[in-house]
């Protein structure tokens, strides 16, 4: 999944992604599906974008008990999606329980879904956490220590800022996947996320895959903008 811009599906409904996918016309897509779509939707609208050829993230960040977590991958596993993720702050117990479930519930001759960890939200800033969370390290430490558990976990990769993904990259190599969410191009509103960056940017610091939302599904022409943020994407040599 190394290179992929991955578009968030923000909407409700089916009906409302399939209308935004008809724009896109035979372009196989990588594409997120969150919880507000899932819960909404449930499984049938994965099996509905798998049949129609597209890569799935799903999103929904399980954050419980090993043995709970174990059992939802199990089931998730079964769905073909490519990626999904869990919250870091469960602890290594809790990766290592998704990564049993992904396998035990992977088909046989099928590879699993890769499994990523949240570190920290591109909606928090380092006072939030400092004052809300009680972690009273640098940002990017706390990152960075999420990460190192996630890969020790068996983990895949990381959900991170583009400014933290550099630092993870460096410890941790190459091969361990940095996602991240918080893409605008250079004049886009941030809406609700704090720690932003460009296409540009991101593959400037290396990361493996970007994350892009409403400055695609919100936009007045959405293949253009995708167009335009693929081209950015692709055109900063690592």
């Amino acid at each position: 999944m190394d290179n992929s811009v991955i578009i968030a599906l923000d909407f409700p409904e089916q009906k409302q992604v399939l209308d935004f996918l008809e724009r896109f016309e035979n372009e196989r897509l990588f594409l997120k599906v969150g919880m507000e779509l899932f819960y909404w939707e449930g499984p049938a609208i994965i099996h509905r974008l798998k049949e129609m050829n597209h890569n799935i993230f799903l999103d929904l960040k399980l954050h419980d008990i090993p043995n709970t977590v174990r059992n939802a991958m199990k089931s998730l596993a079964g769905l073909g999606c490519d990626l999904v993720n869990v919250h870091a702050a469960g602890g290594m117990d809790m990766m290592e329980a998704a990564v049993e479930g992904l396998d035990a519930g992977t088909q046989s001759g099928r590879t699993r879904p890769l499994c990523i960890a949240v570190t920290q939200l591109t909606s928090t800033s380092e006072q939030q956490m400092k004052n809300e969370q009680l972690v009273h390290v640098p940002l990017s430490e706390s990152v960075l220590h999420y990460s190192k558990l996630a890969h020790m976990s068996g983990l895949d990769g990381v959900v991170c800022a583009v400014h933290e993904a550099k630092l993870v990259r460096a410890e941790l190599g190459g091969a361990f996947l940095t996602v991240t969410p918080g893409i605008r191009l250079a004049n886009d509103d941030m809406h609700d996320q704090k720690r932003v960056a460009t296409p540009k940017g991101a593959r400037s610091h290396g990361v493996s895959a970007i994350v892009v939302g409403r400055p695609i599904t919100s936009a007045e022409n959405p293949l253009e903008s995708y167009e335009k943020i693929k081209q950015e994407w692709a055109g900063v040599q690592q």
